[in-house]
């Protein structure tokens, strides 16, 4: 069983993931950031390195979601199925040119190839998180990342506000597993009584697949 989160920055999926893993005990694949260099340089300068972002994002994930298809029962904190979607709004933001889209989406294709002479081509679950946008905000300034913050640099505001748009119609279009949305607003995972009526919702909608 292979189970995907996605979800916007600063939702809470990736709290999400450790707590499904923990439940299901099963092994959680967290997204590369920490440990990321090029990320603080894209917030610093997205022009000049949003093609290195998006290249270096791709590369980790690719090699997560193989590594996570490959194994058993394991959890994914963000996967290469949305990739494309930041890579696009850099995109449109004028951070990425169309020719460097173009490579990016080639290479994407060569990997989603790839995966699809796997054994285990897709997961068996992705569980999309959602909260409104002041809770984004809130959340994102709570986790104290300088290079995300909106009062150091305002323009950020705008860029989260689109992805948190963008998000919506990707959720609608995908199609590559089975899926279901939590409302992390609703279900704040820093109440005890949330995380179990969370995880309980997710066991059954694992059954209802299994079926």
């Amino acid at each position: 069983m292979v189970i995907i989160t996605a979800g916007m920055i600063g939702v809470g999926k990736t709290t999400l993931t450790g707590k499904i893993a923990e439940h299901l005990n099963t092994k959680a694949y967290y997204e590369p950031v920490g440990e990321n260099p090029v990320l603080p340089l894209y917030y610093a300068n997205p022009k000049q390195y949003g093609f290195l972002l998006q290249i270096y994002f791709l590369n980790k994930r690719f090699s997560m979601i193989k590594q996570a298809l490959s194994d058993d029962n394991n959890v994914l904190d963000r996967s290469i199925y949305e990739d494309a979607l930041f890579t696009r709004e850099n995109n449109a933001e004028g951070n990425i040119s169309d020719t460097e889209l173009e490579v990016y989406l080639k290479l994407l294709d060569n990997m989603m190839a790839d995966l699809n002479r796997l054994p285990k081509k897709s997961p068996d679950l992705m569980v999309y998180s959602e909260t409104d946008f002041e809770t984004i905000l809130y959340r994102i300034k709570k986790r104290g990342r300088d290079y995300e913050q909106i009062d150091q640099n305002p323009e950020l505001k705008d860029y989260y506000y689109k992805m948190w748009n963008a998000y919506k119609d990707w959720y609608r279009d995908y199609d590559a597993s089975p899926k279901m949305k939590i409302d992390l607003e609703k279900y704040d995972l820093e109440e005890p009584q949330n995380v179990k009526a969370v995880l309980s919702m997710i066991d059954d909608r694992l059954k209802d697949i299994r079926h």
